[in-house]
């Protein structure tokens, strides 16, 4: 993993330092994992208590829908219950954005091709000077200014990156570089070529996702190689992983992503075989509930969830705490040594109080050092 991360850092595109909030983005910072609410933002109530849920998962910024002045309102409330810098999702009407800005919001993400006149975005850009926040230029394939579109015949990669570099020259020429750069497609090669030819042109930081990329297996798996793709390249500063589920799953898989690509390791990395003939134990319900359980640990461990006498002993082993199953019974193992057998019934509520223990004592160790 060290080796792994070191090659990360070799290759690294080194963008401008920004701060959304407190949480700094870009000039070589760790990238920054965010998600969207899928709340009514006019319901504070229930924005705030899901924005909880995904801080609790990992998540370090969030993005709320402004539809209305209603919803733009709402920001002054939700930030003072919530402890993430917070991005106020706008489009069409620039007065939504400049309302946004004054109740709090620490950034605002804006299409200028869908924002109206020079003016009317001259007008945002003053009120995020004056209020200091980062204005994300989000090009998007669905929404492609139309002089583009003809001139590309569509929103090739080219085209989102020709709509980028022009928004970025009007804003910066505004007097305003606190910018955050994304232009999405739900097409990963698309997506993945866009990025490479704007990261080369371009020295703000990047926001990399798939728009649309779908339910769980398609959107996790478009974002994978995307997203994967690039931060391997060293492009990329900040991302959200788009699922059509509920967003604490999207950072879940945001941070497996990181881990998979040696940037970051938050949270258990759970090893379990995808079982054959030989597994003997209900395995698919197992691992399912130990992946739930993780999500309420932060501290990164290693744990395997193996079905049989095969390869399980050995991965079991080389995990800090790991079971193997066998004929309606398993084996705990910690740090290569056995630990138990356990029947089947016992297992899983066996195998937890081991990983409870060893988080608990890594925590002693830690704050003893």
């Amino acid at each position: 993993m060290n080796r792994q991360k070191n090659e990360q850092k070799q290759h690294q595109t080194v963008t401008k330092t920004i701060h959304i909030g407190k949480v700094p983005i870009g000039g070589g910072h760790p990238v920054v994992v965010q998600s969207m609410t899928n709340t009514d933002t006019r319901d504070v109530d229930a924005t705030v208590a899901q924005i909880h849920k995904l801080e609790k998962a990992g998540c370090e910024i969030i993005r709320v829908a402004v539809p209305d002045k209603i919803a733009a309102q709402a920001i002054s409330d939700i930030k003072k219950a919530i402890s993430i810098p917070l991005i106020a999702d706008i489009h069409f009407d620039h007065r939504l954005a400049i309302l946004a800005m004054e109740n709090g919001a620490d950034a605002i993400r804006i299409n200028p091709g869908n924002i109206g006149s020079d003016e009317k975005l001259a007008k945002v850009v003053a009120t995020a000077k004056d209020k200091r926040a980062v204005i994300r230029i989000g090009v998007n394939a669905g929404s492609l200014e139309k002089d583009l579109r003809k001139k590309y015949g569509g929103p090739t990669p080219e085209a989102l990156v020709e709509s980028a570099l022009r928004n970025i020259d009007k804003i910066a020429g505004m007097g305003h570089e606190e910018l955050k750069i994304s232009i999405k497609s739900s097409d990963v090669l698309d997506t993945i070529s866009a990025y490479r030819m704007l990261s080369a042109r371009c020295s703000f930081p990047l926001h990399l996702g798939v728009t649309e990329a779908g339910g769980l297996i398609p959107g996790t798996v478009k974002s994978s190689i995307a997203i994967g793709m690039l931060l391997m390249e060293g492009i990329g500063d900040t991302f959200r992983v788009s699922l059509t589920r509920d967003p604490v799953e999207e950072i879940q898989v945001a941070y497996e992503i990181l881990r998979a690509v040696g940037l970051r390791n938050r949270g258990p990395e759970i090893i379990s075989c995808p079982t054959c003939g030989r597994c003997e134990i209900d395995l698919f319900s197992i691992a399912e509930e130990v992946e739930r359980r993780c999500r309420e640990i932060e501290r990164p461990l290693k744990l395997a969830v193996m079905g049989c006498v095969v390869n399980g002993p050995g991965e079991a082993r080389e995990a800090d705490i790991g079971l193997a199953g066998g004929k309606g019974v398993g084996i705990l193992f910690r740090k290569g040594k056995t630990v138990k057998k356990v029947k089947e019934e016992y297992l899983l509520d066996a195998f937890w109080k081991e990983v409870e223990a060893f988080v608990n004592e890594e925590r002693k160790e830690g704050n003893n050092r």
